[in-house]
């Protein structure tokens, strides 16, 4: 990114506020739930979904997926790799799946196509950012934590050729 700008386009404050009101629906929604698996989609949603299982409160484990469209690029390539699968059995429970930022939705359907077959009792999603001026592919987004325009982002745990997961903060990448 040498010679790309940052701009604060989501603060901290703005993160941790709807963070907990996020977790506050979720944990309504699955008060019941026999059998929750938070399944964070890495690597950029590590940041998220850490902060996110840590206001949760109701019985879960965590697991997590590699799957990869982006590369190095800024552009999605629409064309998904999984490159690391679940650890944990899916069968007949609930799933939550921790997104970072839905852009074209093609990662996501591939996803949950593949955690369809598995036959589990539930899936819903869960991302901090989307951008539904990108979507391509038609994707349910159960909880969002913010809306925004189409701009290249960074920051709390989404990167840029592995910059910048470190911000505490979203930033958009100006050229």
């Amino acid at each position: 990114m040498t010679g790309d700008k940052l701009r604060t386009l989501i603060s901290a404050e703005a993160i941790e506020e709807r963070l907990d009101a996020m977790a506050a629906d979720i944990n309504g929604c699955y008060q019941n739930s026999q059998g929750l698996l938070v399944v964070g989609l890495l690597r950029g949603s590590f940041v998220f979904a850490a902060d996110l299982v840590r206001r949760l409160d109701v019985p879960l484990e965590v697991d997590f997926m590699v799957a990869s469209s982006y590369g190095r690029t800024k552009e999605s390539s629409r064309q998904v790799r999984i490159l690391k699968d679940l650890d944990e059995e899916v069968a007949g429970r609930d799933l939550l799946i921790v997104e970072d930022i839905v852009d074209t939705g093609h990662t996501l359907s591939q996803v949950m196509r593949i955690l369809q077959t598995r036959d589990p009792a539930s899936i819903k999603l869960c991302t901090l950012l989307s951008k539904p001026s990108r979507h391509e592919v038609e994707v349910t987004i159960d909880w969002c934590g913010f809306e925004i325009p189409d701009a290249f982002v960074v920051g709390y745990g989404i990167d840029y050729a592995q910059r910048n997961r470190n911000l505490p903060y979203i930033a958009e990448v100006i050229a």
